[in-house]
């Protein structure tokens, strides 16, 4: 079995024989910027990992890995403009770095990018992964737009936010385990329980970057932190918040959600993080990214090969846990 380590290398030498100096500059030079930027390579690498499961040939499953790498690196250069955010792993966003219309083009050309790759699944799995990965790739838009719909709205429940980040964020992960293991040759049953890991760990994993968002370390955590506080995003942090606010917490949380002056960013970002800290919503959070962490162990249980050979997928899931960044 290979280490989480060796499979991020694997995915990262790939990457980077990927040839973006084409014409026009202007359409494929930020691809080539955005995928140097790095990040996590957790989709890729869970594709691996789970071929690796059933198979020591994990090159089978690579084209597959790096379609679902490019696909998520693209909805991130769609994602910034939509959030007008300046800073993806602490360098300047796409569109912030060229501008709206490049961002757009470029992750356009990605996107198809990302079924060229795709198409280049084995063919006794590529129906059903290409099946599965467009599956996804339409729900990771529901999961934006509900994500839209939520900032006009004044109440979310937990419930329905809990779904949105299923469909925003977990779909994908349990897409490249369920891709990654047919490839190697799990049965239907294995195939299964990976995919149901992958979106109780992608749960777990979006819950940790709304904490991240407020209690993290902006010099590790690549994002200027309070972000989330200062456009109102209804985070499972702030929907709790605004359901358990009373008296003088409640009108002061509910003014400085009215508020729109940048001078007062600073202290918005302090006073709602004050605001959580009283109503106890961080623990909140925690609890319930824990209870899906322990969803996703039991998951993992489930998958019948070796307990040794599971053991790198545990301790990436231990890490996604603890992780600052």
């Amino acid at each position: 079995m290979k280490s989480f380590d060796e499979i991020t290398q694997l995915i990262t030498s790939e990457i980077e024989q990927i040839n973006w100096s084409r014409e026009p500059r202007g359409l494929y030079e930020p691809i080539g910027y955005v995928l140097s930027l790095g990040g996590k390579r957790i989709r890729p690498a869970l594709t691996l990992m789970a071929c690796n499961l059933y198979s020591e040939n994990v090159q089978q499953a690579m084209n597959s890995a790096l379609g679902l790498e490019v696909f998520h690196n693209f909805t991130l250069l769609h994602d910034d403009i939509m959030d007008r955010a300046d800073v993806r792993r602490g360098q300047p966003t796409v569109h912030k770095k060229w501008n709206d219309n490049t961002a757009i083009l470029s992750g356009d050309v990605m996107q198809i990018t990302s079924y060229q790759l795709m198409t280049q699944t084995p063919g006794k799995d590529l129906k059903r992964s290409l099946d599965l990965f467009s599956q996804t790739a339409a729900e990771i838009c529901e999961g934006q737009q509900y994500d839209v719909d939520f900032e006009k709205r004044d109440t979310v429940s937990a419930d329905e936010y809990l779904e949105m980040i299923r469909l925003k964020t977990a779909v994908l992960l349990g897409c490249a385990l369920k891709i990654g293991s047919w490839i190697g040759g799990a049965g239907e049953e294995d195939a299964q329980n990976l995919y149901d890991f992958g979106i109780n760990i992608g749960l777990a994993f979006q819950l940790k970057d709304d904490l991240l968002d407020v209690y993290g370390d902006e010099a590790t955590f690549g994002k200027k932190i309070g972000g989330d506080i200062l456009c109102n995003k209804k985070t499972y942090l702030l929907i709790h918040a605004i359901e358990l606010a009373r008296g003088n917490d409640a009108l002061e949380l509910n003014n400085w959600l009215n508020t729109s002056d940048e001078k007062s960013s600073c202290e918005k970002i302090k006073a709602i993080t004050s605001i959580y800290n009283r109503l106890g919503v961080k623990k909140i959070c925690e609890d319930k990214m824990q209870f899906f962490y322990r969803k996703a162990i039991a998951n993992l249980d489930k998958v019948s090969v070796l307990e040794n050979k599971k053991q790198e997928l545990r301790n990436l899931a231990g890490k996604l846990m603890s992780r600052q960044e």
